[in-house]
Parts: structure tokens; C-alpha cells; sequence
């Protein structure tokens, strides 16, 4: 006999199913506009279709054990993909993903605990693995991104970071203007973000609580909370990866590895 489970999913998938032929006609007009993105975006959208699938009845499982283990795997997994695809943008920054991962943890683990300390989530699979997840979404994004522009921006500007050591400024000093360009402009779209939050669209969180039939009232305090804690560790990996990255573009003698800046 078919698991109750399992006849509720397949019902629900009617309607996803169903939006199928939005991205369809995306792939028509890519055809006929000849962009090449026929395979592409068919298989990402299958692809998202089985990690979601398989995601929710992972999760059914977690929920219902109630184990703070499955949540510290759950979320060990997240920062672990997170690590390796944050790594894979910054792929010329030498040990980027043990970077992007060191960062992405500890931004996000010091932020989901205190907001447990504060009372603002319960220590429960229910709360906790989804917003960790959410953090670590947008941690992977700007510490990927953060990586990549200061590498980028020291290749631009290695005459100004080499003439600063030349004149007796240690690496930290040298490359400090650089690291605050990338840590702002990885974390300009948050910032804007939050300026434009219900003005534009309304966020993620929020449409998925009022269209569950909470009160828009609700849903506002809880996109609250959900846009402080993503600014907060966001702000905290972006640095982070910074501090932890800046030593590999140089040497022991103090000089910066052109080898790693001219890569393409």
C-alpha cells in the first residue's frame, strides 16, 4: 500500500507541474533567440525539482525526531555545500573554500546563537534548520563574492598596494583600503535590499507566511527578524573571509604573489 505520504506529495505536485510552462516557454524563446541555454535550463529546473523533493522528506524525518543532532548535521551540510560553491566563484584565491567555509560558519553559528540566547527562535528542527539555511544562503553570496572582488581589486590596483610597502606599510596596512572596497560592495545588495524590502516586493519569508493564511502583521515581525540576522551574518562572514584571506596574496618576504593575481 502507498504511503499517506507519499499520495499527499504527488497530489501537491500537480500545480508545480503545472507552472512548468512558464520556464518552457523561456527555453522556447531561448531557442528561437538562439541562446544556447535549451539543456541548461531544463536541467536545472529538473534538477531543483529532485533536491526540493528530496530535501522535504528529509526534513519531514528531522522535524519529527525533535534531536538537536539532526539539526547540527543538517546545518553542517548546508555550510559545507556552501563552502565548496563559495569557493568555486573565488576559484583563483588559493584555500578559498576552506576560507568561504570558516567564514560562512562562524558568521552564521555566532548569529543563530544568539538569537537563541535572545529567545527570538526555540532550539527546534522546525525554527532552526530553515533559518540556517537562509543565513547560509546569503553568507555563501557575499563571502564568494568578497574573495573574488579583492582578489580582482588587487590585480587592478597592485602598484598602489606595492608602492605602500615600499614605503614601510606592513601587508595588513597595504591591502586594508582594498579589503573595505570588497567588504562594501559584497555587501551592497543586502544593504539596498533592506532600503527597498516592501517598497519593491515583498520578501521570500514573508509571501510564504501570508500566503500560508498568516496575518500580514505576523509576517512583517518575522521578516523583520529574518533581514537583521542576514545583515548581521552577512557583515560578520564578509569580514571574516577577508581577514582570513588577505595573507595568501603575499609571500613571507611581504611581497604580493603576482603568480596568484594574473591568473584568468
Amino acid at each position: 500500500m502507498i504511503n499517506s505520504e507519499w499520495v499527499d506529495f504527488l497530489k501537491g505536485m500537480v500545480k508545480p507541474v503545472a507552472a512548468l510552462a512558464v520556464p518552457a516557454i523561456a527555453v522556447f524563446l531561448s531557442y528561437l533567440q538562439k541562446l544556447e541555454l535549451e539543456r541548461e535550463m531544463p536541467y536545472s529546473i529538473a534538477r531543483a525539482f529532485l533536491q526540493l523533493s528530496v530535501i522535504g522528506f528529509v526534513l519531514q524525518f528531522i522535524f519529527h525526531q525533535q534531536n538537536v543532532g539532526w539539526i547540527l548535521l543538517a546545518y553542517l551540510f548546508m555550510v559545507s555545500v556552501a563552502a565548496y560553491t563559495a569557493g568555486k566563484r573565488a576559484h583563483h584565491v588559493p584555500y578559498s573554500s576552506y576560507v568561504a567555509g570558516a567564514s560562512i560558519l562562524s558568521g552564521t553559528s555566532f548569529t543563530l546563537c544568539l538569537l537563541v540566547i535572545l529567545n527570538v527562535f526555540p532550539l527546534t528542527p522546525r525554527y532552526i534548520i530553515p533559518i540556517a539555511g537562509m543565513m547560509v544562503g546569503n553568507t555563501m553570496t557575499v563571502t564568494g563574492v568578497t574573495m573574488r572582488r579583492l582578489r580582482e581589486d588587487l590585480k587592478h590596483q597592485h602598484i598602489l598596494v606595492e608602492t605602500a610597502l615600499a614605503l614601510g606599510a606592513s601587508p595588513r596596512q597595504a591591502i586594508l583600503p582594498h579589503v573595505r572596497r570588497a567588504v562594501k560592495l559584497a555587501l551592497s545588495p543586502a544593504i539596498d535590499n533592506a532600503k527597498t524590502v516592501g517598497l519593491i516586493s515583498l520578501p521570500a519569508a514573508m509571501t510564504g507566511l501570508i500566503m500560508g493564511g498568516s496575518s500580514p502583521l505576523e509576517a512583517i515581525q518575522l521578516q523583520l527578524v529574518v533581514m537583521n540576522m542576514i545583515m548581521g551574518a552577512a557583515t560578520f562572514s564578509s569580514l571574516m573571509s577577508t581577514y582570513l584571506g588577505w595573507r595568501v596574496f603575499f609571500t613571507n618576504t611581504y611581497q604580493l604573489k603576482m603568480e596568484i593575481l594574473m591568473l584568468n
